[in-house]
């Protein structure tokens, strides 16, 4: 796989049936907030980790400001999936991300994901929520520290703060500008996660992902926050790794 585009932590899976997990990070994250989970999969699963650009090591690069625009751009670097199983994970603005890549796919006629993993994210509407629409970066800074997690920690440090701002500020711009477009369900199992305590993701929105695929979906609560995942990782690699389970080795 693209090594500009894609992490790999850990040393990758020698088994062809190995399914390989493809995760995108949340509004302002890095490839890198997936290392605990990959760490905890590995050598079942595989786990590939998107790195945008304008993060990290890529940081120098403009941040995309399309939601899917960025999804097909990244559609494009798995179009050749060379008949390994694979599923995709997306949290929060990766779990749209994760959905549209998996659309994309699809009208190219790419064999699909054997799973699609969405979490901290309510359904698509052609109406963004207003978690999504912020007017400025005060507003920005704000909802990342009501939401929790490691990013709001590193917001204290004005160093750190002035590093994450552009991704933060072209992530949100893209949800903001994001619509979904009526279109027919995936032919994708889904299982949506959430956390009990999610600030912007109400107790009923898991259940509209539903809507979005014919072959069933699930929802799994995890105590927590939005960023329930920084606590829960273990529980969350036991429903990952039971839910691929059935593809590997088909």
């Amino acid at each position: 796989m693209d090594n500009l585009w894609f992490r790999c932590f850990g040393p990758p899976s020698e088994s062809d049936d190995a399914v390989r997990l493809v995760c995108f990070p949340h509004a302002g994250g890095s490839a890198s907030a997936y290392a605990p989970l990959a760490r905890l999969l590995a050598p079942r699963i595989e786990v590939r980790a998107v790195q945008y650009p304008g993060r990290q090591d890529r940081r120098r690069e403009t941040p995309a400001g399309d939601i899917t625009e960025l999804a097909g751009r990244i559609a494009e670097r798995l179009r050749d999936p060379q008949g390994r199983p694979y599923a995709l994970f997306g949290h929060s603005m990766g779990a749209l991300l994760a959905y549209e890549t998996a659309r994309t796919l699809r009208s190219w006629g790419v064999p699909a994901p054997v799973r699609l993993f969405l979490s901290g994210r309510g359904a698509p509407s052609p109406v963004p929520p207003r978690s999504d629409v912020l007017p400025d970066d005060a507003a920005i800074l704000n909802a990342v520290r009501s939401l929790g997690g490691t990013a709001a920690a590193a917001l204290d440090d004005p160093e750190l703060m002035e590093m994450a701002l552009p991704a933060l500020r072209a992530d949100y711009r893209a949800l903001a500008a994001y619509s979904w477009h009526p279109g027919d369900p995936l032919d994708v199992p889904v299982t949506v996660l959430t956390g009990r305590d999610d600030p912007v993701v109400t107790a009923a929105d898991p259940a509209r992902w539903a809507e979005h695929t014919r072959s069933g979906c699930e929802v799994r609560v995890f105590p927590g926050n939005h960023f329930y995942l920084d606590q829960q990782v273990a529980e969350v690699a036991e429903v990952l790794i039971g839910a691929v389970r059935p593809a590997a080795g088909r």
